[in-house]
């Protein structure tokens, strides 16, 4: 099948964008094309694996500066008035061929960790952000552990962090803990007391183990792990913020991250839009193309409606973050209208291609055919960074006040 094309380009306007966030499109689009697009197939359909963690695609990014785009100059990032938009904008690129990736070397990289280093002490910022900007960290986001990941409480929470001269003996045990087979560094959410604090845990330091990496639906290029520890002495000016203020931490990161779930929504569900709409005014079915039935064209004028709407609003969401204005509905919004849209359009698009959509690859023609990796990755995203339940409960009680919702 020929290439498809962008619809977006017809039927979507960065008309109210900066200028500098449309440069960012186009250097994370042609990073895309030129890199992503010939690993894509590989990087969606090949099962994990402990040394299947791709060092090349995330040396890529570093490369083409793409770790620069979220920072302040002083920290060798670009400076930008918009760094949050900018951000998600490269996430939907990313996210066009490779969600899997764009998951585990963007969001967990740039944005869970970066945003959380942003925050820390300017010690711990002027030494590991310059790291993660060239690509010579690895970084972890560990919130989640084996029974609480929605629920992100010193009641809940089990990982433990007990003072002792000069710092820190950590001890739990975290899930789903993406990078962590190659990590080198880990931000860890734990108790302390009767509060959370987050620190920055050297993975390379005795006492820490991970499993081999979860076998999953999708996201197959976004290796998770388990970690324990045991014994793990955290030196005190590894803490990120005041000791207590680790659920405030985890959540500031966490807030944009959901945002950037429903950038990578909509990069997904545009390029299951795109493929699927060139294929089905072609294909022809008793002699007409399948396009020109009408339900189709309903079918698909409702989906770019919808991928019209996430865009839209991950990008409102993002730039009224970006002028320090309270975002929480705002991402909360756009990471359930993000996700949903992404999982809707993939699962149509498979339904108007039929077999070839349900397939993963034609081996009589060697062609590769992307939608079923498309629906297995979207999925996720109605999951993690705070399910979509969660997040209708959060936009609830913006709604009702806490109050009534709790």
């Amino acid at each position: 099948m020929k290439n498809s094309k962008r619809y977006a380009n017809e039927i979507f306007s960065d008309l109210w964008l900066p200028a500098e966030a449309l440069e960012i499109r186009k250097d994370a689009r042609d990073f895309a094309d030129r890199i992503l697009k010939p690993l894509s197939h590989d990087l969606n359909t090949t099962p994990e694996s402990r040394d299947g963690f791709r060092h090349d695609v995330l040396q890529s990014i570093a490369g083409a500066g793409l770790y620069e785009i979220p920072f302040s100059t002083d920290v060798g990032g670009r400076g930008l008035g918009f760094p949050t938009l900018a951000t998600l904008i490269t996430m939907e690129e990313l996210g066009y061929y490779a969600p899997g990736a764009a998951s585990a070397f963007y969001d967990g990289q740039a944005i869970l960790c970066g945003q959380t280093l942003n925050n820390a002490s300017e010690s711990i910022r002027q030494e590991f952000i310059p790291k993660l900007i060239k690509g010579e960290v690895i970084c972890c986001f560990a919130t989640s552990e084996p029974g609480t990941s929605t629920d992100l409480s010193a009641k809940a929470m089990q990982t433990s962090a007990e003072r002792v001269e000069g710092g820190y003996v950590v001890n739990g045990h975290k899930r789903w803990i993406t990078n962590s087979v190659a990590g080198d560094i880990v931000l860890l959410l734990c108790k302390t007391g009767a509060t959370l604090t987050m620190l920055l845990v050297d993975m390379h330091d005795d006492g820490i183990r991970v499993s081999d990496p979860d076998m999953k639906m999708g996201n197959h290029a976004q290796l998770t792990a388990d970690i324990e520890f045991s014994n793990v002495f955290v030196p005190e000016e590894r803490r990120i913020g005041e000791e207590g203020s680790g659920l405030s931490v985890a959540l500031s990161a966490l807030t944009v991250g959901r945002a950037g779930i429903a950038a990578l929504g909509v990069g997904m569900a545009q390029r299951a839009f795109d493929y699927s709409a060139d294929y089905i005014s072609e294909r022809e079915v008793f002699g007409e193309p399948i396009a020109l039935f009408q339900h189709w064209q309903f079918k698909y004028a409702d989906h770019a409606i919808a991928i019209e709407n996430a865009r839209n609003l991950y990008q409102k969401a993002a730039m009224n973050h970006d002028r320090g204005n309270s975002s929480l509905s705002l991402m909360a919004m756009a990471k359930v209208a993000g996700s949903e849209v992404a999982v809707d359009m993939a699962r149509d698009a498979i339904q108007a291609c039929g077999g070839y959509g349900f397939a993963r690859r034609m081996s009589a023609e060697g062609i590769d055919w992307p939608l079923e990796a498309i629906y297995r990755d979207s999925k996720i995203g109605e999951i993690y960074e705070g399910a979509n339940e969660v997040q209708r409960w959060a936009i609830a009680r913006e709604i009702f006040g806490r109050s009534i919702t709790g």
